[in-house]
Parts: structure tokens; C-alpha cells; sequence
């Protein structure tokens, strides 16, 4: 089996760090790793496997050193300027920002529900919105059943969401500090506010959900709605998602089929008041679901409550999946 070589750029980032602890626990077959960062952040040690690596300054020449794989954490500029860059030089790159989700030369991937895109990458395959994947995952087994009609997304967003600045926020709004990376408190409040406010009245955030949800599902019509909220939650994002289906459904037979679908876990045992939460989520990779339940307001509509942590499987482990089905599918 061959060695291969990946980088990890963002390293010292709130996504790349768990990145890095996710990865400490896998066996791949990586034989190099190189972990690169901005100028303000180079030099950092960082202990990894039992060795020690300097973090490095990512410059135009960085993938000269012939890398397999690299994954992205590093925001939408530098991922605009160095994807292309890595590609050309043989790599493939799976990118964490939203710089290359709705380019439709790129594949935009959740492995449990579209991985077979990710094998007819240019170079680039895009990670989607943390509170996309884990909407996507139980959407698939429903959508191939029961053909998805309508969806309407109401999410509550953790704050590390928004990085560690979000994580400050929290903490120094608790202490009556003012805020620096949102528009209000985040302490004692719930923010419909994720991201910048387009023409049409929706946050950025809401629409990232909506055309990501049409091109990760193939359906580039489907009938999406979001509304996107930030809680004063520390880690793993919470949703609540309605769905109108074209098909009639039996409610135990959603049951078995969730429970069966790869990264789910169901948790739907309310007369014991079990149901997904965060804190129950966080520091799982699996998409946990629960509050399975009619929508007796329309026919062939249903509800559901889905919860995942938004830095592993939102981010850091559905990129690193990505590149072990990709070595996976080499071999």
C-alpha cells in the first residue's frame, strides 16, 4: 500500500487543531505530514504522533514539496489563492471555506450521501457549511425514499461556529464585556444573525444552507427555507427541519431507516425525555437525530431534530472522511 503525503493548512486553527487530534487517532497510510499556517502563527510548535513540527508560513511555493492531499482550514481568500496552486502541482485539496462550494466544476461532498462526486474532483472538493452536513445526512436516506417535496430549516448555532472569537464573545459577554464578534450580546440572547444580510432579506448563512442542500442532494429545484440562529451554546449545532414528502410514509419505517443509514445515530426515545443535544453530540462524529414525529399540518410531512458537533463532523471530520475514501477508492 502506498505512503502518502498530507498537508494541513490552518493548523493552528480551532478547525485544524481538531483536525489534528482527529487524525492522531486513525491509522492512514500518511507518511509525511506538514502542517502550515499565516506568517503571524508560524514557528508554532506542534506535537503530533510523538514527534514535534514547526508550523509554516504558507507561501506560493509550499506544494512543491509533491503533497498527496491537503485540507484547508484557513478561510476563503487563502483558499482562493492556494487551492489552485496545490491542484496544479498534483495535489488534491479538500477546502473548509465556502470559496469553492457553488462552482459547479467543484464537487461539494458529505461522504455518507454524495462521496461518488468526490471521485471526478479537478483538484478541489469543497466541504460544506457545518450546519449543511449534518442536515444533508438524514435528508438522503428520506429524499431517496420518500422524494423531499419541501424543507424548511430552523437551526440554533453554537458559537464555536464562528471561531475563537465567537468562543470569546460568549465568555467575556457573560462577564458584561461588549461584544466584538457578533452585533449584540451572544450571553442571555438568541441571534438571528448568522454571516452578512443579503438583498433578499436572508443571511448569507440561510442561503449557504439552501443552494447547498440543491447541489449536494442533485436537486437543483427543491423548495428550501432557513432560518439560521446563534445560541450562546458553546459546541455542536442543534436544527430543527421540517420536511414535505411527494410519498406517503410510515413513522417506524423513517425510524429503521434513519437507524440504519451510515452516521446516524437515532435518539428518539421521548417517554425517557431522550433526544439529541449538544451536549451529547460534542465529540462525536456521528449526525444524532431524534423528535422523529408527524407534521400533522400537511400531508406527508414530517419533523425532526438533528444535532452534531459542528467542528468535528461540520467540519474538520467530514473533510479528513473525504480524503480517506479518496486514498480508499486510489487503492
Amino acid at each position: 500500500m502506498k505512503n502518502y503525503k498530507l498537508a494541513i493548512v490552518g493548523a493552528t486553527g480551532l478547525v485544524g487543531r481538531k483536525a489534528l487530534e482527529i487524525l492522531e487517532g486513525l491509522d492512514l497510510p500518511i507518511s509525511e505530514y506538514a502542517f502550515f499556517c499565516s506568517k503571524k502563527s508560524a514557528g508554532t510548535k506542534i506535537l503530533f504522533k510523538g514527534k514535534e513540527y514547526i508550523a509554516r508560513e504558507l507561501k506560493d511555493d509550499s506544494f512543491d514539496e509533491g503533497f498527496d492531499y491537503a485540507i484547508f482550514s484557513a478561510g476563503g481568500d487563502t483558499s482562493k489563492h492556494f487551492s489552485p496552486i496545490a491542484a496544479s502541482k498534483g495535489c488534491v485539496v479538500v477546502d473548509n471555506s465556502s470559496a469553492f462550494r457553488m462552482d459547479p466544476d467543484v464537487p461539494l461532498v458529505v461522504p455518507e450521501v454524495n462521496i461518488e462526486d468526490a471521485y471526478q474532483n479537478k483538484g478541489i472538493i469543497a466541504n460544506p457549511n457545518c450546519s449543511t452536513i449534518q442536515a444533508v445526512v438524514p435528508l438522503k436516506p428520506l429524499d431517496d425514499k420518500y422524494k423531499i417535496k419541501r424543507v424548511v430549516y430552523s437551526t440554533y448555532q453554537a458559537v464555536s461556529g464562528a471561531g475563537q472569537k465567537g468562543l470569546a464573545d460568549l465568555e467575556n459577554t457573560a462577564k458584561g464585556l461588549a461584544p466584538e464578534k457578533f452585533a449584540h450580546p451572544i450571553y442571555n440572547n438568541c441571534l438571528p444573525h448568522i454571516d452578512v444580510f443579503l438583498d433578499n432579506g436572508y443571511t448569507k448563512e440561510e442561503m449557504k444552507m439552501i443552494n447547498e442542500t440543491r447541489k449536494i442532494l442533485h436537486k437543483p429545484d427543491l423548495r428550501v427555507t432557513a432560518t439560521t440562529v446563534r445560541v450562546p451554546v458553546v459546541n455542536s449545532h442543534s436544527e430543527s427541519i421540517n420536511i414535505e414528502f411527494e410519498n406517503s410514509f410510515d413513522l417506524d419505517e423513517v425510524k429503521n431507516l434513519l437507524k440504519n443509514y451510515p452516521g446516524i445515530i437515532l435518539y428518539d426515545d421521548v417517554q425517557n425525555d431522550v433526544y439529541p443535544l449538544a451536549t451529547v453530540a460534542t465529540g462525536h462524529d456521528e449526525v444524532y437525530v431524534g423528535r422523529i414525529r408527524r407534521d400533522e399540518s400537511v400531508e406527508n410531512g414530517l419533523n425532526i431534530w438533528v444535532v452534531a458537533d459542528n467542528i468535528r463532523k461540520g467540519a474538520a471530520s467530514n473533510a479528513i472522511q473525504i480524503v480517506e475514501a479518496l486514498i480508499s477508492h486510489r487503492n
